[in-house]
């Protein structure tokens, strides 16, 4: 008894709280909730938005997400908007109808706040995984191969480019890049490329064969330059008639002598307004190669043959083309030997020099 009254008076000599911190405390209670109520609101308001941001997002959506998913935007769209499911239960036969009733109705008392976050989340899951599959599907960015200095080479979307690059010399068929493009060919023959596109970088398309192939050489070299040189020539025009795969020009500008002559071994040839042909043959003193004397007069001859697939000619003439590539490649040799041949290149050069 005495202890408790001992303690009645020492809780009486505590200091009441002032009524200036009474009103501040009484304000404290009536702001919390309104505070609450306010970011609650806005919240909600958010959510709505992004709910509905997300519905028109679905509609934009290109592919099909599936049944299963389908189902469960279905049940969280109409948990958001109506609640917890109070449709009655649908009959056995009415397999579409039951099949949302039960997605709907799994949903439980999941609060309309929550489903609408949910839907949001699987809509946008689904935008992004679409972007992703997009960008997978997309044109693979073009490859370009690095070892070779007087072409490029270049693969995108299962097509390989082989551009001739030296502009400069427009285009002109140097000894280095016959033996690249006869590379590229055999590249382009074994790796996963559709097919195979030949064309030229600048202006032209190709000047034909570079004549400084011819200089510099010792009078006792001749006969191995123009050996060496036909030997080198049978390979390369052997290359464009074993390619494999579908093999197509773009001439882009004035084609001249050997790039003119191939053409006939390639399955399409698309010229631009700018392309011209030219194998000037008599004028330098030399005779026809690329097949050009079996194929020219064949094509050109008969306007039907274009008609022909690339596996019925070579199939039952690839022989014969080899034979004649191998006896124009002979001829040629000689007639690079010949006095009328080297008058004209040397012509050719001086012309050249007073220009």
């Amino acid at each position: 008894m005495a202890r408790c009254q001992q303690d009645l008076l020492t809780l009486k000599r505590k200091p009441l709280l002032s009524k200036r911190k009474m009103k501040f405390r009484r304000a404290q209670a009536v702001c919390i909730p309104a505070i609450h109520l306010h970011m609650t609101a806005a919240t909600m308001q958010v959510s709505q938005k992004h709910f509905e941001k997300a519905q028109e997002q679905l509609k934009l959506l290109k592919k099909d997400p599936g049944n299963e998913t389908k189902l469960k935007l279905y049940a969280l769209f109409k948990q958001a908007t109506e609640g917890p499911c109070n449709s009655p239960k649908p009959g056995m036969l009415d397999f579409v109808k039951k099949a949302k009733w039960d997605a709907w109705n799994s949903l439980g008392n999941l609060s309309q706040d929550n489903a609408r976050q949910k839907y949001t989340e699987l809509v946008s899951s689904l935008v992004s995984a679409e972007s992703a599959g997009q960008k997978k599907d997309a044109s693979p960015e073009e490859s370009r191969r690095d070892d070779y200095e007087t072409i490029l080479v270049t693969t995108k979307n299962n097509i390989t480019k082989i551009m001739f690059n030296r502009p400069d010399r427009k285009n002109a068929i140097n000894h280095k890049m016959y033996r690249e493009i006869i590379k590229a060919l055999e590249e382009a023959g074994k790796d996963d490329s559709t097919i195979a596109v030949i064309t030229g970088n600048g202006d032209y398309y190709s000047s034909g064969n570079d004549l400084n192939n011819f200089t510099n050489i010792q009078p006792g070299e001749m006969e191995k330059m123009a050996k060496d040189g036909a030997v080198l020539l049978k390979e390369f025009v052997g290359h464009f008639i074993d390619f494999p795969k579908p093999l197509i020009a773009v001439v882009n500008g004035p084609a001249i002598g050997i790039s003119v002559t191939v053409l006939g071994l390639c399955d399409i040839v698309y010229a631009s307004d700018r392309a011209t042909f030219h194998s000037p043959f008599s004028q330098l003193g030399q005779s026809p190669e690329g097949c050009s004397s079996y194929l020219f007069p064949k094509i050109m001859g008969l306007p039907k043959s274009l008609a022909v697939s690339k596996q019925l000619l070579r199939s039952m003439e690839k022989e014969k083309l080899h034979a004649v590539n191998s006896k124009e490649c002979e001829v040629l040799k000689e007639r690079w030997l010949s006095d009328e041949c080297v008058n004209a290149i040397m012509s050719f050069f001086q012309k050249k020099s007073k220009l």
